[in-house]
């Protein structure tokens, strides 16, 4: 819980699909949240829940805390020390909280930057998408100075309430975030794979999956993911590029560590072709905004498998609660 009587400013930087739910949970325990987009017009409806919008990353800077999450390190660098950025100014927070997906080189050069103005800086990554924040199901896992990282722990507790762990110092939580995502490119092309391999054999997407999600090998990631890979609705969560730039953040620290990493070496390949392969199919421009399961209608074209919706309502394990209806 957050104690009152000690609340700190919070400042947010980025509202995009994630960010936006975000604080949104964040606001329900604390208000106001002083937020920044780019865009100021999507984060202008924050407002109705006690939010205050401001017109650049240097308004947020009179606060004690700043959360950011952004979609790249240039983004980020960009936001916190370019014109108008966060410290362009006189003042300064005391701890900035990244929730981004960057590498290691670039968290360890930024925090050094930050630490030469005396701010304390908390690589927070988390686990899951917009429906999984607002379910209460995301997951984050700190690294940093253990003191900020205290600090800083009630609000992550109000925004990923599926748990909040501790890594250590410096760069630790990346090395997490990027192992995670590895593994969800792996995964998701793995899914992909066998899904279509069931629906050749004469086995219905969904009775698939839905044996698979009550198995063993069932989890909430193949759980949320059913829907779409059922129904071909490819919303967008998380992109094909954003996932590729990910993996090679992995395979980028497996050569450092001089560790051999081959499963997930051909997964990024095909999840590299997969994004030239559709953006055939659908033009470059649209397909940068479709979700990264779309690699199942590249791997079926691949093959010559036909693919058409099944158009059946799937549960994703994601589904909020009704409210209590009010008694007569």
């Amino acid at each position: 819980m957050i104690d009152t009587v000690k609340q700190c400013r919070i400042g947010w930087a980025g509202t995009g699909r994630m960010g936006f739910p975000m604080v949104q949970r964040l606001l329900a325990v604390h208000r106001p949240v002083t937020v920044w987009n780019r865009t100021r017009s999507k984060a202008e409806p924050l407002q109705a829940d006690g939010a205050v919008v401001v017109d650049q990353a240097a308004d947020l800077a009179s606060c004690d805390i700043v959360f950011c999450i952004l979609a790249t390190a240039k983004d980020l660098e960009a936001v916190l020390f370019g014109p108008g950025g966060l410290v362009s100014g006189d003042k300064r927070p005391g701890i900035v909280v990244d929730c981004s997906t960057i590498g290691l080189e670039e968290s360890a050069a930024i925090r050094a930057r930050l630490s030469a103005l005396n701010i304390s800086f908390v690589a927070a990554p988390v686990s899951g998408n917009g429906k999984v924040v607002a379910a209460g199901l995301l997951a984050a896992i700190l690294s940093g100075p253990a003191d900020a990282c205290e600090r800083v722990r009630p609000y992550m507790d109000a925004i990923a309430a599926r748990g909040v762990s501790y890594a250590g110092e410096g760069e630790l939580a990346r090395v997490c975030k990027v192992a995670h995502n590895v593994m969800l490119g792996v995964v998701i092309e793995s899914l992909s794979e066998i899904t279509l391999l069931a629906q050749q054999a004469g086995v219905p997407r969904h009775a698939f999956l839905s044996f698979l999600n009550n198995s063993v090998m069932g989890s909430m990631f193949t759980r949320y993911k059913s829907s779409a890979l059922v129904n071909l609705d490819w919303t967008t969560t998380f992109t094909s590029q954003l996932l590729q730039k990910d993996m090679d953040l992995g395979l980028q620290m497996a050569r450092q560590f001089n560790l051999s990493m081959p499963v997930t070496s051909l997964a990024r390949e095909v999840i590299q072709a997969h994004i030239g392969s559709s953006a055939q199919r659908a033009g470059a421009a649209e397909d940068k905004q479709q979700d990264f399961a779309r690699i199942l209608e590249t791997l079926a074209a691949w093959s010559g498998i036909p693919l058409a919706s099944e158009n059946k309502n799937v549960p994703t394990g994601l589904e909020l609660p009704a409210p209590d209806a009010k008694k007569s």
